[in-house]
């Protein structure tokens, strides 16, 4: 039991152990995306457990596909049901079961395995993923002090990078070793022996994933506090799909908020579709392996964790308008840098490099110069997230924070497939009039209108007002 004088919202939330927990929800939660999704299992799924890779593709994309229809639909009424029935960990308790159950069962994901069973795996354990990230942050707003929410959000993201980074770089170090030499990166025998041939380092990430989560997950089961029981569900059902239809009808009284929600669907659609393809672009350009592949995502992730620690600050400080602009700008040139990028030059020919001959990780110029660049990305990508979600919660009262955070990842989601679907057509326009480096790059531009776009709107919102009582002492 809480202590009166300690209650929430707190107002110096670090120094209080439930804040403490809710934060560790991202540290459990990052690892399946970064490991599972995107740089151990998917291409395990695309390039050894399906017969080519085209197949492999086709399944991958067709799994995330459907996975973002469901959370885009359900997530509004979900979080509306919540927001009537009250507590939030009883749904997330429910999704964990199936999320664990999902990646515990990857581990039979060997070659030759029916695609569609292990991609149905892949769907459950997203879905299950997303609506729990849904619930848990809906809980912030009673759980912290608005002029805090912004230093709490992005050092919990910051945090959630750090387990990501920690599993990836074990999984490449221990676990995922190369089919060709039988080794990791450290030029060690994997763990268990098992078997790189298989697919065993890649399938073992699964239950692996599942057992961090179960681990690092309970601290919030334990130590934060949940809103307590009100409707039985049947009723909070029924008078959720009400609240959600309202919700469609208030959100345009509230011009601020529709109009954040509207910026912020079109720049994460471009911050999405960079996330998503700029290793794939990379890989294509300079021939990256899945090793130089994990090792690029270490090291957005280190980065990323430095830009949440700096923007924790920044968004306590100016707001989490000012964080998300500047985020988005940073964003700008890093995309301009890589679609400037060439084997042979950077800066669109500003720069050129002279031939090499050079072998081993990362060792031509132009693939240092695209670190670079990558560099900036990953300063910006995690701050440009987690001030957003900052924002939202700064505008939303606790008792409507559910249904508002699930029409905020039914927003995340509606339009998802615009920015890459963009990015696929002007590739392919391009791929008839020029060679293929030439074509990505064109294509890779098209993130850049995204970014610019939801700039702009989100230059002519105001942002969530600083409480009139943030000077007064604090508890």
């Amino acid at each position: 039991m809480i202590p009166a004088s300690d209650s929430p919202p707190y107002r110096m939330p670090l120094r209080h152990r439930p804040v403490w927990g809710w934060m560790a929800f991202d540290f459990a939660a990052q690892p399946f995306f970064t490991v599972i999704i995107t740089f151990v299992f998917g291409p395990y799924f695309v390039s050894q457990l399906a017969p080519d890779p085209a197949t492999g593709q086709a399944w991958w994309s067709g799994a995330v596909a459907v996975t973002g229809i469901v959370v885009a639909l359900l997530s509004p009424f979900l979080g509306s049901i919540a927001d009537r029935a009250g507590p939030r960990k009883p749904w997330i308790a429910s999704f964990a079961v199936v999320q664990i159950g999902a990646l515990t069962l990857l581990w039979f994901a060997a070659p030759g395995s029916p695609l569609v069973l292990v991609a149905l795996l892949i769907v459950l354990a997203q879905i299950a993923a997303e609506f729990s990230i849904v619930f848990n942050d809906a809980m912030i707003p009673r759980l912290v002090h608005r002029d805090s929410i912004g230093r709490v959000s992005n050092i919990a993201w910051g945090l959630g990078y750090a387990g990501g980074i920690t599993f990836l770089f074990f999984t490449l170090a221990f676990l995922a070793g190369s089919p060709a030499t039988g080794r990791t990166i450290l030029g060690l025998q994997p763990l268990f022996g098992l078997d790189p041939a298989a697919g065993e380092g890649a399938r073992a990430t699964g239950p692996l994933a599942a057992l961090w989560y179960l681990v690092f997950v309970l601290p919030m089961f334990l130590f934060t506090p949940d809103r307590p029981k009100a409707e039985p569900i049947t009723v909070a059902a029924r008078d959720g799909l009400k609240d959600l239809l309202a919700t469609w009808r208030e959100i345009r009284t509230r011009p601020a908020l529709f109009r954040f929600l509207i910026a912020r669907m079109i720049y994460q659609d471009g911050v999405s579709a960079l996330l998503v393809l700029g290793g794939a672009f990379a890989a294509g350009m300079f021939g990256w392996s899945i090793t130089e592949s994990g090792l690029f995502g270490i090291i957005l992730n280190v980065t990323a964790i430095l830009g949440c620690l700096g923007a924790s600050v920044l968004d306590a400080r100016l707001g989490s308008k000012a964080v998300i602009t500047a985020s988005i700008l940073c964003l700008i040139v890093a995309t301009i840098g890589i679609v400037s990028t060439a084997p042979a030059f950077t800066a669109f020919g500003l720069v050129v490099f002279a031939p090499s001959d050079a072998t081993g990780l990362f060792a031509t110029a132009a693939e240092k110069s695209y670190i670079g660049w990558g560099l900036l990305i990953g300063l910006a990508f995690g701050p440009v997230q987690a001030s957003s979600r900052s924002w939202l919660a700064q505008s939303v009262t606790a008792d409507e924070a559910g249904r508002y955070f699930g029409f905020y990842a039914f927003t995340g989601r509606a339009t998802s497939f615009l920015a890459t679907g963009a990015v696929a057509t002007l590739t392919a326009i391009a791929a008839a009039l020029t060679d293929p480096v030439t074509a990505s790059r064109i294509g890779m531009s098209a993130i850049i209108l995204f970014l610019i776009v939801g700039l702009a709107l989100l230059g002519r919102t105001q942002g969530p007002r600083r409480s009139e009582t943030r000077r007064l002492p604090l508890a």
